[in-house]
């Protein structure tokens, strides 16, 4: 296979967990590349076998637990001695001229911290997944018609400009999943550095499809629990444990009083989520007001 054009500047990183039927949406791209990455959070499914089958170039690296989707990042990040990283979640289907289109962009624009396509939707649509950051104001409007900055992006795709990441840091591990990509995109915009958003450039993004396993019940709650306590931990941290204290009694009041109609018209998945919710919104977590740091590993 031949590498597309400026392909030895990018290390694609994909961190997976119970994946293996997203591999053959990744290797029709990523087999063909110099610098790609997988990180196993502990799949049981397979995946790494099926990585190994269909992308023999691949540096593997193996979690012996699920660390969570920041820290697995933050372990390949660790490694790359390219200029820049391209994060890619297994949902995602990427095209070979994905990584010449960023980098055409990242070139234009060589102190920008970040910069993401526009993902699509199954259906075609475009998800528009950026904003400015929730804690200034919130974004109004259609989807962005020319490159511009942003103040955030979500992880499903992002390409990471690994000089001007050095200052800031990349993932915090004390998010295990959901708003990991929220306070990096923070971080970024607080020490004004520039997020790009490039909607000539698109990649697929079948959301929400990274992971099967044999409880999707159980994923579901753990969907909802892990959701509730990220945003906790991100609201204590950019807005303060009063401002987290009250987010925390009106979600959970708002989901308590959601779960009883729930229970009465059948949708188990929800009914899941939600009471991983309740359970995230009430479990004893890290004192937000008395933790000096978090850790932003670089």
């Amino acid at each position: 296979m031949t590498s597309p054009p400026g392909s030895a500047d990018v290390t694609v990183i994909v961190v997976t967990y119970n994946s293996a039927h997203c591999i053959d949406g990744l290797a029709p791209t990523l087999a063909a590349l110099p610098h790609v990455t997988i990180v196993d959070n502990a799949s049981n499914d397979g995946t790494v076998e099926a990585v190994a089958r269909a992308m023999p170039n691949a540096l593997i690296l193996r979690n012996q637990e699920n660390r969570g989707f920041g820290a697995a990042n933050n372990l390949a990040l660790r490694q790359v001695k390219t200029p820049y990283a391209l994060l890619l979640n297994p949902d995602c289907l990427p095209t070979p001229d994905l990584l010449a289109r960023l980098l055409e962009v990242a070139r234009a624009y060589p102190d920008a911290a970040m910069i993401a396509p526009h993902l699509i939707r199954r259906n075609g649509e475009v998800e528009v997944s950026y904003r400015w950051p929730g804690t200034h104001w919130r974004s109004r409007g259609p989807a962005a018609e020319g490159i511009c900055c942003v103040g955030f992006v979500c992880g499903a795709v992002m390409l990471i400009n690994i000089a001007a990441m050095q200052e800031i840091g990349f993932f915090d591990e004390d998010f295990f999943l959901y708003y990991e990509d929220e306070d990096l995109c923070q971080r970024i915009f607080t020490r004004r550095k520039a997020i790009i958003v490039a909607p000539h450039v698109t990649v697929t993004h079948l959301s929400r499809g990274s992971v099967r396993g044999n409880s999707p019940l159980r994923a579901e709650f753990y969907r909802g629990y892990h959701h509730a306590q990220s945003k906790l931990i991100f609201t204590e941290k950019h807005l303060g444990a009063a401002h987290a204290a009250r987010l925390r009694r009106k979600t959970l009041a708002l989901a308590v009083a959601a779960l009883l109609p729930r229970l009465l018209v059948p949708a188990p998945r929800y009914v899941a989520r939600l009471l991983g919710r309740i359970r995230g919104l009430c479990a004893a977590t890290i004192p937000y007001s008395a933790q000096a740091n978090h850790t932003q590993t670089t």
